[in-house]
């Protein structure tokens, strides 16, 4: 199944299964959202929870028992219901159940908001702690967005200068090296060669919105200010690219396993819950 929503300026089309994201579009009918053709990579914009990234081993100890989880969790892989619809929002939820908890044992609910306002799409993610006990997690966005003309064409403008210092991925996990990328007045020119050891990681950046600009004409804008770290990736000629907010990222080469010493979790206390969001602006 899937919803749409809309305003006189932007369509978002969402699928229940995974509450992903898969098409964005103006007035004119011009999609920002990549088709996901598996030929390059077969998704459009899953959710990531309860992790981000790959586990040491695809596996986290909790209270002395091991679980595994797959690279970025289970919520994208299942089906969310609608739990409130309006013209130009619509809220999902996914809550756990006994498929989750053989991998996850905490009782939760995850909503994930989408809202459509002016040229701008707000995706919310609403965790709840429905346990007597601190849950650990963490929650990611993977949105592709697509890029038809050369990827040479494109370029990415943050919101301050900074030193972007990349963290390289060794056998999928963060390793203890790193890469400082070149920016020129805030920006970064695209080439595929950025991405030759997989995604460009950023664990703390100071800027908090990115634009892609298309032959130097802004294009789109990612506003991500609840969001402390950022993946951004693609594929070897593939004609798009995924900016990614995160509240966590892998394992390190050096994680103990103990998924509350996990590097970049989140503690969320018992019976509360805890809302970030973030934003796609058409410009």
């Amino acid at each position: 199944m899937t919803t749409t929503i809309s305003n006189s300026n932007l369509t978002a089309r969402i699928n229940h299964f995974g509450a992903e994201l898969f098409s964005l579009q103006n007035r004119d009918d011009k999609e920002y959202i990549w088709e996901g053709n598996p030929s390059f990579w077969g998704k459009h914009s899953p959710v990531l929870f309860p992790i981000v990234g790959t586990l040491k081993n695809s596996s986290y100890y909790y209270e002395g028992t091991e679980y595994h989880l797959p690279r970025h969790g289970f919520a994208r892989d299942m089906e969310f219901i609608l739990s409130n619809k309006s013209e130009n929002s619509a809220t999902f939820s996914l809550t756990s159940s006994e498929e989750s908890r053989n991998v996850y044992p905490f009782d939760f609910e995850l909503q994930i908001i989408y809202t459509l306002d002016k040229n701008k799409l707000i995706i919310g993610y609403n965790i709840i702690n429905n346990n007597n006990c601190i849950m650990p997690f963490s929650i990611g966005a993977h949105p592709a967005f697509a890029l038809p003309k050369p990827f040479e064409e494109y370029s990415l403008a943050f919101e301050y200068p900074e030193t972007l210092t990349s963290y390289e991925l060794e056998n999928d996990l963060l390793s203890d090296k790193s890469t400082t990328l070149e920016m020129i007045e805030n920006q970064i020119s695209l080439t595929y060669s950025l991405f030759q050891k997989d995604a460009l990681i950023f664990k703390n950046l100071q800027s908090k919105n990115i634009t892609i600009s298309e032959n130097k004409k802004p294009l789109l804008c990612v506003q991500f200010d609840d969001f402390p770290n950022l993946g951004i990736w693609t594929k070897s000629n593939a004609p798009f690219l995924c900016i990614e907010p995160w509240l966590g990222y892998s394992d390190t080469v050096h994680s103990s396993g103990n998924i509350l010493e996990k590097e970049g979790i989140q503690l969320l206390e018992a019976k509360k819950s805890l809302k970030y969001n973030f934003s796609i602006e058409i410009l």
